[in-house]
């Protein structure tokens, strides 16, 4: 329990850590969120201060849900390696040191499921390049990948607790993109124009 404990809160301030915040802030003397759609991902910071910083902010993100995994299973079994990826998450979309706000879960989320289920998480990121490729919208290839995860640690063979939290981590990652959803819905939603 102790071990479960430890585990989630560590989870919860790597996850908290915001990079894309700090990426902009120190390297770029601005404050994202005031830029572009306002999150502190990578998507938005590739698309405002371009790909270099996005690149980091990618991979800095991803690293988040890899490290807090890797530290759960020293600390526990499989339920607190579960908990710990839910944690970080957590961490990552209500950050203390933003106030209670954070990004959009996506990237630290392929990190946690690249530690905990590998298969998946390369046919998650799968779905996710076919529909941003045929659609155009990151953020719908986001929400179409994430709500693929608890079907796919099915398909996959894993067990029962493995889908709740794919589930969970599913419904966290379409609530934290409801004002994507609402911008797909009145045509606004910005665009990637793979064929120009």
């Amino acid at each position: 329990m102790l071990g479960t404990v430890a585990a989630c809160v560590l989870a919860y301030f790597i996850g908290a850590v915001p990079f894309g915040y700090l990426v902009a802030r120190y390297v770029h003397g601005i404050d994202i969120r005031g830029y572009g759609s306002g999150n502190i991902g990578a998507t938005n910071v590739w698309r405002v201060l371009g790909p270099v910083s996005g690149a980091v902010v990618l991979l800095a993100d991803v690293g988040k849900g890899v490290l807090a995994v890797y530290l759960a299973r020293a600390l526990g079994g499989t339920g607190t390696v579960l908990a710990a990826g839910l944690a970080v998450l957590v961490g990552h979309s209500w950050s203390v040191f933003l106030g209670w706000r954070g990004g959009k879960i996506i990237a630290t989320s392929l990190g946690v499921l690249l530690s905990l289920a590998p298969a998946v998480a390369l046919i998650g990121l799968g779905v996710w390049v076919a529909t941003v490729v045929l659609t155009g919208y990151v953020s719908l290839g986001s929400m179409v990948a994430a709500a693929s995860v608890p079907f796919l640690m099915l398909l996959t063979g894993r067990g029962w607790e493995y889908f709740l939290f794919g589930l969970v981590m599913a419904v966290l990652a379409v609530y934290r993109h409801a004002e994507n959803i609402r911008r797909l819905r009145t045509g606004t939603e910005f665009r990637v124009r793979l064929w120009k």
